[in-house]
């Protein structure tokens, strides 16, 4: 009998054992990239912050109508000369290798992110001097000057907080073992392949968390990518093409998510970086012609079916602090014939056009290899693996580099880092004084009319220079099964993990 009962028990426990297995949740999510380095100081791509927003909290965050709300900061206040903030901090707040976070931690990563060499927050925190740490939930941002850009900046990477221990013991190697105090902590990172993240059991908002594990699946083939989620390989895909809008409302497993972007798709031109010294980089007559030689919105009818938004300026139309007065060009192939013989250059101009591979990206930059070459262009695309792609650019190694921005609430972050002189993400060189000082006077108010006739200044000398060609505005468009409740698309593009739940 005893061995009977014995028997019983194991059998229970196996039972037991093998329904808590099958319990186990996990989420797939289909990315249309890579990402590069799993370290906010140093990430610069749109997928890295999706996976960011799973495992690495930060001070600040928004809601669907880009409030600013509190994550790990509880509340800010700003002194009346505009130099001093003060954040009060969430108590009681674990980084995933049990270290607590408190003043002392927060200033630790403020100062990396402003510090670091290798750091791309860098711009994001120019006007930041130094942290004072008030009290043991309490830090104290002095700046140089005021900086109405600030708490925005600390609703993405900037202010992403990271273990102060895990962050010395790793020294330059954190990205291969991040430390964050997200609601998921990291498992394992196979590159091109899978990023792997388990629920963090000491969440501070864990009562929330109802997912045990999310893979990040990298699959560049959107065609291959829509495929996995309706074979159920995957429960959520981000960057659906315009194009297959209509098969996924039509099918009754699929649920199509979308919001206007924040961001835009631009052509960065290699203004001071050129080695070659091609004719863009010599001549803005030359850039002006490459842009009057491109319909935006012919371009958004063949590749997006009419879904984004044709633009030429860093925010869309729809953001109050868009230039009406500098709208969109039509088309003048003539102009443009016309410009290029002032610029004295010889026909065909040739171009090395570098491109990100993916589906989309690839068909935007054959229509506009077709249309400039109407102008009088010689335009060679160069599809290149997306990490590797700002490497290059980096360096360098390309006359036009198609490059997405997935945008930020505030337009500074949409312009300063890519802009001003020797900031991080300025590839192609740029540099010019003035809009330097518009751009720095843009970060000193708050007042909107102050700063609308600040970037209308600032518009004009950019439109003239054409450091970037501005194409369109994305409209977001997110595909998941049905089993997965509670994802709403947000602005910014970023997969908030916390609250979601499978079937």
């Amino acid at each position: 009998m005893k061995i009977m009962r014995l028997a019983a028990m194991a059998i229970a426990m196996l039972l037991s054992f093998a329904a808590t297995a099958h319990a186990q949740t996990t989420l797939r999510i289909g990315l249309a990239e890579d990402p590069d380095a799993l370290d906010p100081s140093t990430a610069r791509t749109y997928v890295g912050r999706i996976v960011f927003a799973a495992f690495c909290d930060k001070l600040f965050d928004i809601d669907e109508k880009l409030n600013i709300v509190p994550q790990l900061a509880l509340s800010h206040e700003t002194s009346a000369d505009g130099k001093e903030v003060t954040i009060k901090l969430r108590p009681g707040v674990k980084f995933h290798d049990g270290e607590p976070f408190d003043a002392e931690a927060a200033k630790f990563s403020l100062d990396r992110h402003l510090n670091l060499p290798v750091s791309f927050r860098k711009p994001e925190l120019a006007a930041l001097d130094h942290v004072e740490v008030v009290d043991p939930l309490t830090i104290k941002l002095i700046l140089k000057t005021p900086y109405s850009p600030l708490i925005a900046q600390l609703t993405d990477r900037s202010g992403m907080m990271i273990s102060p221990k895990a962050a010395k013991e790793s020294g330059d190697k954190f990205s291969l073992h991040p430390v964050c105090a997200g609601p998921y902590k990291f498992v394992e990172r196979v590159q091109q392949d899978r990023i792997v993240f388990e629920k963090f059991a000491d969440y501070w908002n864990k009562d929330n968390v109802f997912i045990d594990r999310i893979v990040y699946l990298p699959i560049v083939d959107s065609t291959v990518r829509l495929a996995n989620l309706k074979s159920g390989g995957l429960d959520l895909i981000e960057r659906v093409l315009a194009t297959d809008i209509k098969d996924v409302q039509t099918d009754s497993r699929l649920v199509l998510a979308t919001a206007p972007e924040l961001g835009y798709l631009g052509l960065t031109i290699n203004v001071n970086n050129d080695k070659s010294k091609g004719a863009l980089s010599q001549s803005a007559k030359v850039r002006q012609a490459l842009d009057l030689a491109i319909d935006r919105e012919a371009l958004n009818q063949v590749v997006f079916n009419g879904e984004f938004t044709p633009g030429n300026q860093w925010i869309s139309p729809t953001h109050p602090l868009y230039q009406r007065a500098f709208p969109v060009r039509p088309r003048d192939v003539e102009k443009a014939r016309a410009l290029l013989k002032e610029a004295g250059v010889s026909l065909p101009v040739s171009i090395d056009y570098m491109v990100p591979k993916g589906t989309e990206n690839e068909t935007v930059a054959q229509v506009v290899q077709s249309m400039a070459s109407e102008a009088g262009f010689d335009i060679k695309i160069r599809l290149i693996e997306f990490a590797t792609s700002f490497k290059q650019a980096q360096a360098g190694e390309f006359h036009i580099f198609q490059i997405n921005w997935s945008g930020r609430i505030d337009p500074d972050g949409n312009s300063y880092v890519f802009l001003h002189s020797g900031a991080p993400q300025n590839d192609g060189g740029y540099s010019n004084p003035e809009v330097d000082r518009l751009m720095e006077q843009g970060r000193l108010t708050s007042d909107l009319e102050q700063r609308k006739s600040i970037y209308e200044k600032l518009t004009k000398i950019v439109l003239d220079d054409e450091p970037i060609i501005y194409l369109y505005h994305r409209k977001l468009l997110f595909a998941q099964t049905r089993k997965l409740e509670g994802y709403r698309a947000m602005p910014d593009g970023l997969v908030r993990v916390v609250g979601l739940k499978l079937k």
